[in-house]
């Protein structure tokens, strides 16, 4: 039966080919009539190909008999991959055999063991909606392209404003929490001095801008990129905690205005990339209102304690900021990459910032209103409906399940905090206010050994080789790394609704186990 049916389709292909022939159109020697792709294989590649996602990553994503990953050395994946590329195309079970070797020997981020990053797991109705972005392959920057697009993107820009405390404001979803960080920071250039649009920098006075010791790297890598200089991004100290000291940061203001600088911009964190603290956003603003500087802050990480109305008060004083990054994709799950810049009340002030006014695109004439041809207020052209992932996990969950993916999520990291304090051989830097958990694991034969010099430098070599270890075994994968003078501490990341207690048990269990005998 299946033969017929193969042969009746070749038969068909055939007349198909003989029909096209004797309509042959010729230009510059290329064969015009009829599609060049074969939709047909094209068709049944996307349906064989969905069926090896379907069984391999997302059945599996939360079975943790799977590895998190097949670890193997690069030289060593060079040679069982088929990395090259050739000038005739490869048949449809080689390609199929593509894709599973791709995913065999892919980090499973779904897994509920991976607790490597600041985002993990797999939220099913985000991931939807990128299949239908990915088949759909729209641009988002004009109305008449991306209509659906765009007024999710809208409605959910509204919401998060609504979460932040203002009444009104602006924003736009941009490709990773760094992006956002120089959005703002170019924004509050731009207000600061309007005419550097027009005019560059060469008539500016020497712009300083102030954050933390343990801001986001994105803030030098900013500095640099627009110019103003990562020598003139002052650092400020930070207590036992992570949190800028604000004393410090006023006498940092009035130094650079002493020095004959124009500070312009601080930049507070909540939620800072290894301790997980969140800087005092009150105080922070009172000294920016005093000085008249535009206060950013980076929410990354924590501004979806936002949406908890237990843990919201870590970033209590967030809406007196200008302007707010916040990455829907990190606790809220809603799949890399999904990254918004929020600004306070200034309506036009990212179109007037950025906007070129092309007239292949933004025409003024159209026959629809051209306030939603949003897309002049990206620095961006081309653009992902990224709005549309977390728009759809949210219209799924609800608020009171994002809320729940919140509370859920802190609540297993007291869990392992207090399990940490229970075992031997396990200790705390600090006691955390978010989902980071940082501590170190010390193994039998250190823990007689008096803590100087020699036992901190045995120390230090500790995590990277249970690392090595854990990632050969596949078990599961935890970052680590020296932290302003601390050896080599575990970092562990508490995010996907798919970890368990028993999987915060197993973390620990997991340790001791590979790293006893050290």
């Amino acid at each position: 039966m299946e033969g017929d049916k193969e042969r009746e389709g070749v038969d068909i292909n055939k007349q198909e080919m003989l029909q096209r022939k004797k309509n042959a159109v010729l230009v510059d020697g290329v064969f015009l009539n009829g599609p060049i792709a074969d939709a047909r294989a094209g068709e049944k590649f996307v349906e064989d190909a969905c069926k090896i996602i379907m069984e391999e990553v997302i059945q599996k994503a939360a079975d943790v008999t799977e590895k998190v990953c097949e670890w193997q050395p690069p030289e060593k994946l060079k040679k069982l991959l088929d990395l090259e590329m050739r000038d005739t195309g490869e048949p449809h079970q080689q390609l199929l055999q593509l894709c599973q070797d791709v995913i065999r020997y892919s980090v499973k981020t779904n897994h509920p063991r991976f607790f490597n990053q600041l985002y993990a797991g797999i939220d099913y109705y985000s991931l939807v909606a990128r299949f239908i972005t990915e088949a759909l392959n729209p641009s988002v920057y004009t109305y008449e392209v991306s209509p659906v697009f765009l007024l999710v993107e809208e409605a959910v820009l509204k919401k998060m404003i609504e979460f932040i405390g203002w009444n009104e404001g602006d924003g736009i979803f941009n490709p990773g929490g760094s992006v956002s960080n120089m959005y703002a920071m170019n924004l509050a250039r731009y207000k600061y001095c309007p005419e550097i649009k027009e005019k560059g920098l060469s008539g500016l006075p020497r712009l300083v801008l102030f954050t933390s010791e343990e801001c986001h790297y994105s803030m030098k890598k900013a500095a640099s990129f627009l110019g103003i200089g990562t020598q003139n991004v002052y650092f400020i100290k930070t207590d036992e905690r992570g949190k800028m000291i604000p004393e410090e940061l006023e006498k940092q203001v009035q130094r650079a205005r002493k020095e004959g600088a124009a500070p312009f911009l601080v930049s507070a964190t909540a939620g800072t990339t290894v301790l997980g603290a969140f800087d005092p956003l009150d105080k922070i603003a009172d000294i920016c209102e005093k000085y008249g500087l535009w206060l950013h802050v980076d929410a990354s990480w924590g501004g979806s304690a936002l949406m908890s109305r237990k843990h919201r008060k870590l970033l209590h004083g967030i809406h007196r900021a200008d302007s707010v990054a916040w990455n829907p994709h990190k606790m809220l799950m809603a799949g890399i990459q999904c990254c918004a810049l929020l600004a306070k009340n200034n309506l036009d002030l990212l179109k007037k910032c950025y906007s070129a006014n092309a007239s292949y695109l933004f025409q003024q004439d159209k026959f629809y209103d051209v306030s939603y041809d949003t897309g002049d207020k990206s620095i961006q052209c081309s653009r992902r409906p990224d709005a549309f992932k977390f728009w759809m996990t949210w219209k799924a969950l609800g608020t009171t399940g994002l809320e729940e993916r919140v509370n859920r999520a802190l609540a297993l990291a007291r869990y392992l905090v207090d399990e940490i304090k229970k075992r031997e051989g396990f200790r705390l830097l600090l006691e955390p206010e978010y989902a980071n958990i940082c501590f170190w694991y010390i193994p039998p034969s250190l823990r007689d050994m008096e803590e100087g010099a020699e036992f901190w430098e045995k120390l230090h070599h500790v995590a990277p080789v249970i690392k090595e270890r854990m990632m050969k075994k596949g078990s599961m994968m935890l970052g680590y790394q020296p932290h302003l003078g601390k050896v080599n501490f575990f970092r562990q990341v508490v995010i996907s609704p798919q970890v368990r207690r028993e999987d915060m048990d197993f973390l620990l269990d997991e340790i001791d186990l590979l790293g006893r005998d050290l």
